[in-house]
């Protein structure tokens, strides 16, 4: 808007202060997100059966629909099973099986690990993505995860193996009308423009031009367009 010679440049919210305060494009999709990652009760133990094999747009791995005498819950599908397969919970090392970490023998891969006993899965649900149980640690077993390591009661469980759908990210994304579709299955915002890449009046760190370097910390009670860069840093530089 210009009113006499004087030229106003305005701008608009930064991406992060307009999902807080939502619309149409960063509503979530919420019929993607219907399925719930559980375990039976922490007293099952036997045979039970894959009666579905599926995919769910809010998951990258398939999902697996499993029924246990009358009680039917959904996990992520271990790598190689099917449709009509038989698994067992509680015992058994094998691929697809549901175990305590307890009865988990060192060197074992395994997945969709439950954060507390009868939690249900909540660690390594991505697909292809596995851990390695490691050492005991009194009622306590170390997982590795790639280079970390991570300690759990020994009463979570775990299924055994890796997750299905490891080469998912090996075939190409040809167009980028293939990636918005993707994106727009799990109500996703896409495409996410580098915040370097604005306009100065549209972000802190907007337009390269200049070579005065701008404060990346935000002040503790900075409103939510300006909370971007480093927040509440317990140090900065580089470290030596």
């Amino acid at each position: 808007m210009a009113y006499g010679r004087v030229l106003i440049n305005m701008g608009k919210r930064v991406t992060q202060r307009a999902r807080g305060k939502g619309g149409p494009a960063f509503t979530v999709r919420r019929n993607a997100y219907r399925y719930r990652i559980t375990y039976p009760s922490l007293t099952s133990d036997g045979n039970a059966k894959i009666v579905k094999l599926f995919n769910s747009p809010a998951h990258s791995a398939p999902l697996v629909k499993i029924m246990f005498g009358k009680e039917t819950f959904i996990t992520p599908a271990a790598n190689g099973v099917y449709e009509g397969q038989e698994i067992k919970i509680g015992s058994e090392i094998k691929e697809g099986n549901i175990v305590r970490l307890k009865d988990i023998p060192s060197g074992t891969r395994v997945f969709n690990i439950e954060k507390s006993p009868g939690s249900g899965g909540k660690y390594l649900r991505s697909s292809g993505i596995s851990g390695i149980v490691m050492n005991r640690d009194g009622n306590q077993i170390e997982i590795l995860i790639r280079r970390k390591k991570m300690k759990l009661d020994e009463n979570c469980r775990a299924t055994i193996g890796a997750a299905a759908g490891g080469g998912r990210m090996m075939k190409p994304i040809p167009k980028a009308g293939k990636r918005h579709h993707m994106m727009k299955a799990r109500g996703r915002k896409w495409h996410r423009t580098s915040a370097i890449k604005t306009n100065a009046v549209d972000h802190p760190f907007g337009s390269g031009r200049g070579k005065r370097v701008k404060s990346k910390i935000a002040k503790r009670n900075a409103p939510p367009g300006a909370k971007v860069g480093l927040i509440r840093p317990r140090r900065t530089g580089r470290k030596k």
